[in-house]
């Protein structure tokens, strides 16, 4: 199972290492164009668009689309790096998801539904889906070394 699920997270890595090196070396990537079509889509008898995100969209993304600019290019680029090499595998999946529950908020179908599905077996297959990848030896050393409050607390005193 560990292969197969290694395949779906090399695939997913570089679906979305792809998309964002694509936005970050072909110059300036402006999502204001997406954001104001995905405010075309929140009216009509069959929106695509949920009222709530076009919400969102018109007063946090749109008057915010400067950060949005760095964030979408770089997330989904860093997403495809940690998913690729399998490390921190289920956080980089996390972050995966809610970039496609966006895309799809947004009234964009493509292939975010398909990688979601693939993102929510990765979830749900948990340390599996990354026991070939460098969480098999970076989780182990970070629940021994990192972020345990006991180790912490004895190397104070």
């Amino acid at each position: 199972m560990s292969y197969l699920l290694t395949i779906i997270r090399v695939y997913l890595g570089w679906s979305w290492l792809t998309a964002g090196l694509g936005k970050i070396t072909e110059g300036k990537f402006d999502a204001s164009g997406f954001l104001q079509g995905a405010l075309s889509k929140i009216s009509g008898d069959h929106p695509a668009v949920p009222g709530w995100w076009g919400f969102f969209i018109e007063n946090i993304a749109l008057p915010n689309v400067e950060l949005f600019n760095v964030l979408v290019p770089w997330g989904e680029l860093l997403v495809g790096i940690a998913l690729l090499l399998g490390v921190f595998t289920s956080f980089a999946a996390l972050m995966g998801v809610m970039m496609n529950f966006s895309y799809l908020f947004s009234g964009t179908t493509s292939t975010n539904p398909q990688m979601l599905l693939l993102e929510l077996i990765i979830l749900i297959a948990g340390a599996n889906a990354a026991k070939i990848g460098l969480d098999y030896w970076v989780m182990p050393f970070i629940r021994k070394n990192g972020f345990n409050k006991e180790s912490q607390a004895l190397s104070v005193e």
